[in-house]
């Protein structure tokens, strides 16, 4: 029986460059095929919308996968969340890769996850200090926020398509989950 090589967060950054997502979990390798057109779709709409929220109010920056968050270093936790929030205050965590948590991520969920659970990784955002997660059901047009507290999950909220997001992190945002993904138009309107 041949043992699989852990790998460390200093192997995966020297790792030739490549838009394939690939995770590092507690030093095992995952990857996953390319995210399909709807996929990036929705990351593309949501990404526009809260980079004009953040930038307009000058609080920090979005980015978007794929880009390594080294959530924790010594567990060799590298994720690539579709989309995060970087607050000015935490800017310091931004160079060739995100090294800490961002204040928020954002996941696209798709029928079948791309890589790993996604309770395993709510879990790891909320014990590695993300301050909040939502999660876009992008079929029903609606945002699940996870809010996180002592590195814990603190709570959960539902917004359906029309419904205003209230957000911990983006306290100002006044958006709707098809708002969010530029479908403004509301049924029988």
């Amino acid at each position: 029986m041949a043992l699989t090589k852990l790998m460390t967060v200093d192997d995966h950054v020297r790792t030739v460059e490549t838009v394939q997502p690939m995770e590092i979990v507690f030093g095992a390798l995952r990857m996953a095929e390319a995210p399909t057109p709807r996929h990036l779709s929705a990351v593309r709409a949501l990404a526009g919308a809260l980079d004009r929220h953040v930038r307009s109010r000058r609080l920090g920056q979005v980015l978007l996968a794929p880009l390594d968050v080294v959530l924790d270093e010594g567990h060799a936790l590298v994720v690539q969340p579709d989309l995060m929030f970087v607050s000015n205050e935490r800017a310091s965590i931004v160079d060739d890769y995100v090294r800490g948590a961002p204040d928020l991520i954002v996941e696209v969920l798709s029928p079948n996850p791309r890589i790993g659970r996604t309770d395993e990784r709510i879990q790891w955002f909320a014990e590695c200090g993300v301050r909040e997660c939502w999660l876009l059901h992008q079929y029903r047009r609606e945002v699940a926020v996870v809010e996180f507290s002592n590195h814990r999950i603190a709570g959960r909220r539902f917004y359906h398509a029309f419904e205003e997001i209230r957000s911990n992190v983006l306290r100002d945002l006044h958006e709707t989950p098809s708002g969010l993904l530029g479908d403004n138009d509301r049924p029988g309107a």
